[in-house]
C-alpha cells in the first residue's frame, strides 16, 4: 500500500507534468543538479539526494558542483539542450540567470512547502532553499575581546592579521556594501567602502579568492579576524579550529540561495520535485544540524543548536537581525567594482 509520502510525491510530480505538458518520462535523462562546491555538495549529497530519491521512485540524479558563473555559462552555451536541470544561485547570479531567460517559474500552485517559506525566501522564479549568513569571525586564542562591529577590523591591534575576500564572491561584495553603508554609502554608492578598504590595507594579511579559502586561512593561522560565512566557520570550529562567529551590531548580512528550474530542461517535473524536497521540513531540519549548520527558510523548522545560539532564536528574530541587500542595484555596477578591486587592492 502506498503511504502518504508516496502519494504526496506522486501528486507533486503529476502537478509538475501538468504545468509542463511537453514533458514525458521517455524524454527524461538523469536529473542534473548544479550545487555549490565544498560543504554544500556534501550536505546535498548526504541529505537532499536521498530524500529526493526516496520520494520520487528512486529517480536517478547527478550532483555537478560548480560556481554560479560556470552554471550560467554552461546553460547559456546550450540553451536548447541544457546539461543542467536545476541551478543554485546567490542573489546576484540569480538575477542574471532570470534576466537572461535561462530559468522557468517554479510551479508554486502545486507546491506543498512554498507557502511555508519565510516571505523573503518566496520567489516564484526560484525559491530560497537556505540562507547564508555573514558576520565577524575571529580566533579567540588571539583576540581576547570579541569584536562587535565591522569597524573593529580597522583597530590597530589587528595590523597584519585581517583577512577579506575579493569581490568575485558574494561575501566580498556584500561586505563592501555594508562598510559603505557604515560610512554613508549605499548599494549604489560604494566609494566610501573603497576608501575604507584603502585604509585597511596595512592590516590585511590576505585577500582570499572565496569564503572557503578565507576559512582555511584561519586553519593555517595566517589571519585572526575577518568577515566570514557562518557555515564555513562553524564547520572549522567543529573540526577543532579555534574560531568564533559573532553578529556585528550593524546586522548580519544575509544571502538568499535560490534553486531554479532550467529552461528547456527535459526533466522539469523532477527538477520541481527536487526543489520541493529542498524546501521540506525534513531536509531543512537535518541540514540545520551539525555538521552542515545551514540556515533554514521553512518556517515550520524550529531554530536549534548553534544557529539558535549564534544567529537567531526563531524566524522572527532572524528577520530582525538579518540585512537583506538590494542585489538588483548591486548588479548594475558590480562588474566595475570587481575590476577596480582587482586593480587597487593587493596584499
Amino acid at each position: 500500500m502506498p503511504n502518504r509520502r508516496d502519494a504526496l510525491s506522486a501528486a507533486l510530480t503529476l502537478g509538475a507534468l501538468q504545468l509542463f505538458p511537453a514533458l514525458s518520462h521517455a524524454q527524461a535523462r538523469r536529473l542534473v543538479f548544479a550545487t555549490f562546491t565544498g560543504s554544500w555538495e556534501e550536505a546535498h549529497r548526504d541529505v537532499l539526494v536521498p530524500h529526493f530519491r526516496r520520494n520520487n521512485n528512486n529517480a536517478e540524479m547527478t550532483l555537478d558542483p560548480m560556481l554560479s558563473v560556470d552554471q550560467i555559462a554552461k546553460v547559456t552555451a546550450a540553451r536548447n539542450a541544457p546539461p543542467i536541470d536545476v541551478m543554485l544561485h546567490d542573489p546576484g547570479p540569480a538575477l542574471v540567470a532570470i534576466g537572461q531567460d535561462l530559468v522557468d517559474p517554479f510551479p508554486v500552485a502545486t507546491s506543498t512547502h512554498y507557502k511555508d517559506l519565510i516571505a523573503e525566501a518566496q520567489d516564484p522564479m526560484g525559491p530560497a532553499i537556505f540562507f547564508q549568513a555573514v558576520g565577524l569571525t575571529y580566533n579567540p586564542e588571539k583576540v581576547k575581546t570579541p569584536p562587535t562591529s565591522w569597524a573593529d577590523l580597522w583597530k590597530p591591534e589587528f595590523k597584519g592579521r585581517v583577512g577579506i575576500t575579493n569581490l568575485n564572491s558574494t561575501l566580498g561584495t556584500g561586505w563592501l556594501v555594508e562598510i559603505s553603508k557604515m560610512r554613508g554609502g549605499s548599494e549604489s554608492n560604494v566609494e566610501p567602502g573603497f576608501k575604507a578598504i584603502e585604509e585597511l590595507k596595512p592590516s590585511l594579511a590576505a585577500v582570499a579568492a572565496n569564503p572557503g579559502a578565507l576559512a582555511t586561512l584561519f586553519q593555517q593561522g595566517q589571519i585572526d579576524i575577518s568577515p566570514g560565512n557562518f557555515n564555513a566557520i562553524q564547520i572549522l570550529k567543529a573540526r577543532g579550529v579555534p574560531v568564533e562567529f559573532v553578529k556585528p551590531k550593524e546586522g548580519t548580512i544575509a544571502f538568499k540561495t535560490t534553486a531554479h528550474v532550467v529552461k528547456n530542461s527535459p526533466n522539469k517535473a523532477l527538477a520541481a520535485a527536487l526543489i520541493e524536497s529542498a524546501m521540506s521540513p525534513e531536509v531543512q531540519s537535518r541540514l540545520m544540524k551539525s555538521p552542515y549548520l545551514i540556515v533554514p527558510t521553512n518556517t515550520k523548522v524550529a531554530m536549534e543548536g548553534e544557529i539558535q545560539k549564534v544567529l537567531a532564536r526563531d524566524h522572527a528574530d532572524l528577520k530582525k537581525s538579518f540585512v537583506f541587500q538590494d542585489w538588483k542595484k548591486i548588479n548594475e555596477q558590480r562588474a566595475s567594482w570587481i575590476e577596480r578591486f582587482n586593480r587597487e587592492i593587493r596584499v
